[in-house]
Parts: C-alpha cells; sequence; structure tokens
C-alpha cells in the first residue's frame, strides 16, 4: 500500500520514474501475482517496469544470511545498478512514520548507540524516503480516498520477524497509554536530533580541552576522566573517527589505571595507556601484506590475528569472520594484503565474477572501512574477502576430502 501511494504522489506529480520490483520467490504463486500485478500496473500508466527474479532461500543459506539481510543484500545490488545502467538520479523508497518509529525500537531494544535512536534518515546518498513524514494511517487515507489498489503481503501479517512483533503487539499498546504516538514521536525525534548537535557541541569542546593533535600523533589527557563522570561511550565519541569500537573503548577505561604500555589497535590507529595520557598513532606500517606459508598456524595484520586450522570434519561457522575452504584448491604460500582496485572475486553462490570495490558498496561497507578491508590471495586469485565473503572458486563441496578453516580475530598487546 505504502508503495502504491507513493508511486500515485510521484505520477501525480509529474516526475518521470521508473518501477523496480523484486520477486523473491518466496511465496510460490503469491509472488508471481504480485510482479504481474504492478506490470500491468505499470503499462496502464505508460510507467517504465523493472522486474527481477532472485533465488534468495539458496543465496541466504550459501551466504550463511537470514531471509530478511539475503532479501535486502539482493535487491540493494539490483537497484544500485539500475541506477547507473537506466541513469536514474535517486532510489525512492516508502518507509514511512511507523517504520521509522519501529526501527527505533528495534535499535533500543538492540542496544543500539544514540545516531541509531533517530529514526531512519530522509536521504542516504542517493536513496530517499520521501513518506517519512506521513503515519501509515495517512497513508490508507490517501489510499482510499485515490481508490488505489494494491496486494498485501502475507508474511507481514506473521510475528516471524522482530519488525511485524512490534508492529502488531508492541505499538498498538503504546498508543493505548497515548493515542497520538506517531505525533509524539515524530516531535520526540526533532528532539532528538536537537539533543544530538548539543552532544556533538559538548565532544568538540571536550577535544579542544584534553585532547591535542598533530600530523604524528594524539594525545588525550586522562584528567579528562576525573573531570567528568566518564563513561565508556563518551570516550569511544572521542575516539571514534579513529575507527575504535565501543567494546574497545570499554576495555581502555577498564585498563585506564593498570601499568602503563598496554596498547589497543583499530584498523587504522593504536591507542597506547601512558602514565598521565592516552596517545593514538597511526600505524599503516602494520598493514603490509603478509605472507601465510603452508606450515603456519597464525599470523597477523592491522590489528587482527588469524588462525589457520587443517581438518577433515570442519562443521560451516555462522561467522563472518570464520572461513572454511577446500584445502587442495589453494596454493601456498597464500597473501594476506589490504584489497586494491582492479580486485575480483567469484563471491559465493555467484558463477560471475564481481569487483571487490562493487561488492563492498553492495554490502553498504562504510567509506571509513573501506580502506582496511582486507583479502587473502592464492596464486592470484582472492580466496576470501576477509570478514565478508569466499570465493566461490574455493567453497567445499561433495568432493571435498581436505578443508582448511581460516578465523580472524581483533587483538590487544
Amino acid at each position: 500500500m505504502d508503495s502504491m501511494v507513493m508511486l500515485d504522489l510521484f505520477a501525480s506529480a509529474g516526475f518521470t520514474v521508473g518501477v523496480a520490483h523484486a520477486n523473491f520467490q518466496l511465496r510460490g504463486s503469491e509472488s508471481d501475482d504480485d510482479e504481474e500485478f504492478i506490470r500491468e500496473l505499470c503499462q496502464r500508466r505508460n510507467i517504465s517496469f523493472y522486474s527481477n527474479r532472485f533465488a534468495t532461500t539458496e543465496y541466504a543459506k550459501l551466504n550463511h544470511l537470514s531471509i530478511q539481510m539475503a532479501a535486502r543484500e539482493l535487491r540493494y545490488a539490483w537497484f544500485n545498478a539500475l541506477l547507473e545502467t537506466e541513469k536514474y538520479s535517486c532510489l525512492a523508497t516508502a518507509h514511512h512514520l511507523n517504520d521509522s518509529i519501529e526501527t527505533v525500537l528495534l535499535n533500543w531494544v538492540h542496544g543500539g548507540a544514540s545516531d541509531s535512536l533517530l529514526g531512519i534518515p530522509v536521504k542516504n546518498n542517493r536513496t530517499i524516503r520521501p513518506l517519512l513524514f506521513a503515519s501509515r494511517t495517512a497513508l490508507e487515507e490517501y489510499a482510499s480516498e485515490r481508490k488505489l489498489s494494491w496486494r498485501e503481503d502475507a508474511s507481514n501479517q506473521t510475528d516471524a520477524y522482530g519488525r511485524n512483533f512490534l508492529r502488531h503487539h508492541v505499538v498498538p499498546r503504546l498508543k493505548e497509554l497515548n493515542p497520538s504516538l506517531e505525533t509524539t514521536f515524530q516531535k520526540g525525534l526533532d528532539r532528538l536530533r536537537a539533543g544530538q548537535t548539543l552532544e556533538k557541541l559538548a565532544i568538540n569542546q571536550l577535544r579542544k580541552e584534553y585532547m591535542t593533535d598533530d600530523d604524528k600523533k594524539v594525545i588525550i589527557r586522562k584528567e579528562v576522566i576525573e573531570a567528568i563522570h566518564f563513561h565508556p561511550f563518551i570516550l569511544w565519541h572521542l575516539i571514534r573517527d579513529y575507527h575504535f569500537t565501543p567494546a574497545v573503548c570499554e576495555e581502555i577505561i577498564r585498563s585506564i589505571s593498570e601499568q602503563p604500555g598496554k596498547r589497543f589497535l583499530s584498523p587504522t590507529h593504536q591507542l597506547v595507556i601512558d602514565r598521565t595520557t592516552l596517545i593514538i598513532t597511526p600505524h599503516d606500517n602494520l598493514w603490509k601484506p603478509v605472507e601465510i606459508a603452508g606450515h603456519q598456524s597464525k599470523a597477523s595484520i592491522g590489528p587482527w590475528e588469524m588462525t589457520i586450522e587443517s581438518s577433515t570434519t570442519f562443521e560451516f561457522p555462522n561467522s563472518n569472520e570464520v572461513a572454511v575452504l577446500d584445502n587442495d584448491r589453494i596454493r601456498f604460500p597464500i597473501t594476506w594484503r589490504i584489497w586494491k582496485p582492479g580486485d575480483f572475486f567469484y563471491p559465493l553462490g555467484m558463477e560471475h565474477k564481481k569487483k571487490v570495490s562493487d561488492f563492498l558498496i553492495d554490502n553498504k561497507v562504510p567509506l571509513s572501512d573501506k580502506p582496511h578491508v582486507t583479502v587473502l590471495e592464492s596464486a592470484g586469485h582472492i580466496i576470501w574477502v576477509v570478514g565478508y565473503r569466499i570465493d566461490n572458486r574455493f567453497k567445499v563441496t561433495a568432493s571435498t576430502k581436505r578443508m582448511l578453516q581460516f578465523t580472524v580475530t581483533p587483538f590487544f598487546v
């Protein structure tokens, strides 16, 4: 319904638009009927129509993803490709105010940082969400007035997904407490965004008073920890630009009064606890390519350590930090290095090659993280984009006799 409202608004306003329909083939004939319904509508209104059918279940199994995450990866990779090939300026999705409420509640339940409690952004690069001002009720009223037709996805009625549980059980109870929940929530989000502005001002003031920065190092005086009730999350705000995680910041605070010299690593920097200061320096020299011989069981690059084990009985991992490959397809020595432009591989589940740069875009890897994504390379072939996806040519098959398991973990010194 929300997508049909958005399409009607765009068409009525005279915009040149196309419709992209992803058929995930999860509901048999219902999925096919949805596709045909949209195709006929676009033909009647002379709107460009694009459709794609995905083997979603197979893709999810191959890549150890939930059905939701698999569908998201597949559709956004295709959407982004359409933007380029068909020369569209934006991708518009029909998220509305209630979607934003559900997103905030989900992030809050899972302990999200303050940024994640601000709702869905109106614009994110080339993706726009023009309906975020409107509640689901407002969209229903518009659809009724315009006599719009739409099809309901049966999966929206189940409680199998966390978002649906919130939609069917939590939000209605909240509306019993506050019938104007959507309006109040929108005002609350506006206030949170204002609070975020003040938060940034406060963090900048702390940086100004307690941090010094030059081309070679950043120094934070430990006095800042005594000056305020210092939570690890505040430290994270101070040093997040150097790619330290909240978990590492918790470990730093726990170690602050121990013997000086303890070192913590992010993908780009190291932090050393000194007697009266915290000292942050780049560690690009730690990212030099590492050659791994056939007999090695450990290797390290940047802030990462890798263990290598050989076996005939590994179970398939559920973690992106673990890869199990066919031992007999790998040629040693192998190289662990930063990816570079022009690199390509065959992502698990795909029979065609893909540039690593395009793969990172499709998987929404932040710009700040891309320079430090690493790959494992054997005889000139990438066998694993470390932490993301193995190469389809090196996967374990029914004929595999020996396997190699690679596991990466961050380390502290």
